[in-house]
This record gives structure tokens, sequence and C-alpha cells, in this order.
């Protein structure tokens, strides 16, 4: 090899070396200084928000917007039922450490619905209604969830292209997308972000199922992490359940 190659290539890798460091220098400030920009709240696509306010029917209240830090909306089943086409196996888009997951429309809108079989607990009403609370542009929005027939169900915000586990392991796909460095890097800053806003909350939530499976994408591939306090719900469950079995035993 010459010694121009070697030149060559060792001036590429510092090149990609030095962006690396830029970029990780980048998030660390912004991560920084992230609770004083409103931009980094909210949902990346506001205009389905409001789309979704417009279209909510009979059972939503005028007052509160499903959007706004005020409380989930609690669902009808049949709605939900309606939604996801009585639950049809066409409908099941994967599974969680909650349970099934459904895509529905509701509203206009696309929605993932999780079912987890579970009687109705006032713990779980109350942990809904605070990760509702949580909003960032790159964390998955919890919109509503129901407690009926058995089943308790969380309503999220559908995004579009999957998870990036599988785009980058799903061989099966007809056509993977290829993620360049760019997108790469910016995914993963954009992960990074939507923790450290978990991190910063008071007190901190920590996700504690953060794998590529958790991490999805919209239409512009920003990254929004999913099942954020999932495990933290589903601990408060079963704890709720234990103690209601102990005492009808007593």
């Amino acid at each position: 090899m010459s010694k121009i190659a070697v030149i060559i290539i060792v001036a590429a890798g510092a090149l990609v070396f030095v962006i690396v460091i830029m970029g990780f220098i980048w998030f660390y400030k912004s991560c920084k200084n992230f609770s004083k920009r409103s931009s980094e709240t909210g949902s990346s696509d506001p205009s389905a928000l409001m789309e979704w306010n417009k279209g909510a029917g009979p059972s939503s209240s005028a007052s509160q917007s499903l959007f706004e830090p005020q409380g989930a909306r609690q669902f009808r089943l049949e709605e939900l039922d309606q939604a996801t086409k009585h639950f049809s196996d066409g409908n099941l888009i994967g599974f969680g450490s909650f349970g099934p997951v459904y895509k529905g429309w509701l509203h206009g809108i696309v929605v993932a619905i999780k079912r987890h079989p579970g009687a109705p607990r006032e713990e779980f009403i109350a942990g809904v209604k605070y990760l509702s609370e949580i909003r960032h542009r790159n964390l998955v929005t919890l919109l509503g969830y129901c407690q009926e027939s058995g089943s308790q169900m969380l309503i999220y915000e559908c995004i579009p292209n999957g998870s990036i586990c599988n785009h980058l392991y799903d061989t099966r796909r007809e056509a993977p997308t290829r993620l360049e460095f760019k997108q790469r890097l910016s995914i993963a800053l954009g992960a990074a972000r939507g923790l450290c806003h978990l991190h910063s909350l008071q007190p901190p939530l920590m996700h504690k199922n953060f794998k590529t499976a958790n991490v999805l994408v919209d239409e512009n591939f920003t990254a929004k992490v999913a099942d954020a306090g999932i495990a933290m719900l589903l601990e408060r469950i079963e704890e709720a359940g234990q103690m209601h079995w102990g005492a009808s035993l007593k």
C-alpha cells in the first residue's frame, strides 16, 4: 500500500472520529439545556394532534386536549374494538412487555393499542395519568387507556417506520432501509435525548427495558423511545394485585 493511500485512510478515520466527538459534545450541551427549550416537548407532528382533537367524538371533553398534560383520556372498549376490527390478527403488529400491540384507526388517526390481561385497578389509572403527562419529541406519546372486560389497554401514537431493531437486523424485510452513518448518529442522539428527559424528571424515571426494539422512528426517521415507564406500571399493578389477594385471604 502506498504512503498516499495510508495518509488518506488515516485522515478519513480521523475525520470520522472528530465528527463523532463533535456530535457527542453537541448532544451534551443540548441535553444540559433541553429543559429551557420548549421545542423539545410534545409530538413531532403537531398537526396530527390538532386533527385528533377536531375529530374527537362526544366521548371527549371539550375543555380537554389529548396532547396537553392534563391526564390521559379514557376510551371505551367499544371504540377500541371498532378501531382494531375486533382486535383482529390482521391488525396485530407486535408483542411487547405489556402484551400484544394492535394498530387501530381512532377519530382519523392511526394509533397503537397495547393490551394486557388484568382486573381494573386504581393504581393502573394513576400510573397511566402520570406517564401521559411526560411529553418530549423523542418519546412515544401515551394518549389514553381503557379498563374493561378483563383487559388493561394503553393507547399510544403510532410511529410509522417501526423499530430500529427491524431496520438493523430484520433480513426478511422486502426493502430494508439502509441507515447511513449520519442517520444512525441522529437516531442515537435522539434516543439519548429521550432518556435524558426521563432521567431529568423529579423523581427520575428509569426506562428499565431500553433496547433497539424500543427505539422507534417516524416518517422523518426521528427517534422516539417507546415503553418508557411500562416496567414501573407493571410492577405497580402486580404489587396492587398481591396486596388485594393477601387481603382477601384474611
